[in-house]
């Protein structure tokens, strides 16, 4: 018997300045809002995504996937060249669709992916090419401490200390698999980060405790054992601004699965 539909998934990039976030948002526009309305215009019947996580307000992402199911009787003369080109004229600039593809019946953006990447950027002295990219700061940090204090911090599970108040997980468990500060070209301090998943605000608030080591000088990086072990968001450093954080790479265990 025949499937009554067939799933997709799409690659998205964006720039998130002007959104709330990816989720669907009442009362603020968000990219999935934007994403979901034109998939329904080109595909001529109601399309809601499913994505492989969640972006806050102001944060950026240079991949991120989302599948969805569209209904037998237009897969038949489904044309993606055509689709594809379609959906990026209807999408404003700062959106793009970079890729279209088929998957299979039980794939799940989001259920499936094994691993989250960030990038946090700041840079110093004003740079007007960075505006909206990056957070600017005055003073350097010590990025040796806070490369240390990262390297204790992928020791530990539990990170309730750095995630958002009153969210609804199972777990605030995580397993961190890389985190370093690097420096990269034209000045700029950039954060990697890598995680089976992340908790809500978790990234930025990360940061946020990493740079205030790295600014004061009588704290250790062995400070940032007492910070987790409390599970007290209040004693975690404060979420930096949403500019500088991007989701950079989203991945799964079948790479196959994710092959148009």
């Amino acid at each position: 018997m025949r499937d009554e539909h067939q799933r997709y998934c799409i690659e998205i990039a964006y720039k998130g300045t002007a959104y709330h976030g990816w989720q669907i948002q009442e009362n603020a526009v968000s990219v999935q809002e934007l994403v979901d309305k034109a998939l329904t215009t080109i595909l001529r019947q109601h399309i809601k995504t499913v994505g492989c996580g969640r972006t806050d307000t102001g944060v950026h992402a240079r991949q991120l996937f989302a599948h969805f199911d569209i209904h037998h009787g237009q897969t038949d003369k489904l044309d993606i060249a055509r689709v594809l080109n379609g959906l990026n004229s209807l999408l404003p600039n700062d959106i793009v669709i970079k890729d279209f593809f088929s998957v299979a019946s039980d794939f799940h953006a989001r259920f499936d992916a094994i691993s989250r990447s960030y990038e946090y950027h700041i840079h110093f002295g004003k740079n007007p090419f960075l505006q909206g990219f990056s957070w600017q700061l005055r003073d350097r940090p010590d990025v040796g401490r806070m490369n240390a204090a990262a390297e204790i911090m992928m020791t530990y599970r539990d990170f309730s200390c750095f995630s958002k108040s009153h969210t609804q997980v199972y777990t605030n468990n995580c397993e961190i698999t890389y985190a370093k500060w690097l420096w990269e070209a034209d000045d700029v301090l950039v954060f990697y980060i890598s995680a089976n998943r992340f908790l809500r605000n978790m990234v930025r608030a990360i940061v946020g405790t990493l740079i205030s080591i790295g600014n004061d000088s009588t704290k250790s990086a062995d400070s940032i054992r007492e910070i987790i072990e409390s599970k007290n968001r209040s004693l975690a450093g404060t979420s930096v601004p949403a500019c500088g954080l991007y989701l950079t790479k989203v991945s799964y265990k079948d790479i196959e699965t994710l092959d148009s």
